[in-house]
């Protein structure tokens, strides 16, 4: 080949790569706003939340703040209270997400795709109408509900059965349940959404096979919406991570520290002790904590069936 021609060659391959760069950046450009109100806005906070907890830094009180390295983790770690709060984190997040709004959000759906318009724009309703109350009006009227003087202390007592107060002897359950009645109407759209796109074909070809109702759910619903549920599992669990002003406004993280999860035990150690160090450093573990699950979610979603 001629020198002409290798430098024709050369200019035409630069000249093409030139063009990918410029068809990459248009294609990129319109992302250009929302990726910088993400980092001014997500990234910026995140960043100065992990230079504050490796400090001793402190609302009141201090004249200085100090590096401690990795004090505020090692503390935490060996620290009864916030071990007590991840195991209360855990069991709130598998009663109410996992099981509790997963589970339940399912049932309705399916079962409201048999049910007639009626019932399915009154169940709609009642369900739509406790996901939309902001959070803390919810845990106010579910104070009311589990009180010792409440609605279902009074239903007991109609059906001459043992009344309890609730919140004082299974404080982790009542905030679990009343997370569960705020939340399911997420998960009963989602699957709503999922159950109507598969093709009615299929379970009738599975019916007149033989299939039980059971055998048709396990075997050929659930694997057709394997992604809704992975994607609703992984939601509702980062918004269950986060629940605070429905468990405070309940409990308060009480009787003693029985109810106190992550979100209300960094809460009372960064604003009622003043300990922002430490409470910020609880945070990031509660950041940890959310980005374990969505891992484990993420894997599962890009697994065959």
């Amino acid at each position: 080949m001629s020198r002409a021609a290798t430098t024709t060659t050369a200019y035409g391959t630069a000249g093409r790569g030139a063009r990918s760069r410029r068809t990459a950046l248009l294609r990129w450009s319109p992302l250009a706003p929302a990726t910088l109100l993400l980092l001014l806005f997500l990234a910026g906070p995140i960043g100065y939340c992990v230079s504050i907890a490796f400090t001793d830094m402190q609302l009141t009180g201090q004249e200085s703040t100090s590096f401690v390295g990795l004090d505020n983790f090692r503390h935490a770690f060996g620290d009864p209270a916030f071990l007590n709060a991840v195991v209360l984190t855990l069991v709130f997040t598998l009663i109410s997400s996992v099981l509790g709004q997963n589970t339940l959000g399912l049932a309705l759906a399916a079962l409201m795709r048999r049910a007639s318009k009626a019932v399915r724009t009154l169940t709609g309703a009642v369900v739509l109408i406790a996901w939309v109350l902001p959070e803390i009006v919810a845990g106010f009227l579910l104070y009311t509900f589990f009180e010792r003087r409440g609605t279902l202390n009074a239903i007991l007592d109609w059906l001459h059965l043992p009344a309890q107060n609730w919140l004082f002897t299974l404080p982790i359950l009542a905030v679990s349940f009343a997370n569960v009645w705020r939340g399911t109407a997420f998960s009963m759209l989602i699957y709503s959404a999922a159950l109507a796109g598969i093709p009615q074909e299929v379970t009738e070809s599975a019916e007149v096979d033989g299939a039980s109702g059971r055998q048709r759910l396990w075997h050929v619903t659930l694997p057709m919406i394997r992604r809704s549920i992975g994607t609703n599992l992984m939601l509702n669990t980062l918004q269950t991570l986060s629940v605070f002003g429905l468990i405070w406004a309940m409990t308060r993280g009480g009787p003693g520290s029985r109810s106190q999860t992550l979100p209300v035990f960094m809460y009372d150690q960064a604003f009622l002790k003043s300990l922002i160090g430490y409470g910020t450093a609880v945070a990031l573990l509660l950041l940890v904590v959310g980005a374990l699950f969505s891992a484990v979610y993420l894997r599962l979603l890009r697994e065959e069936v």
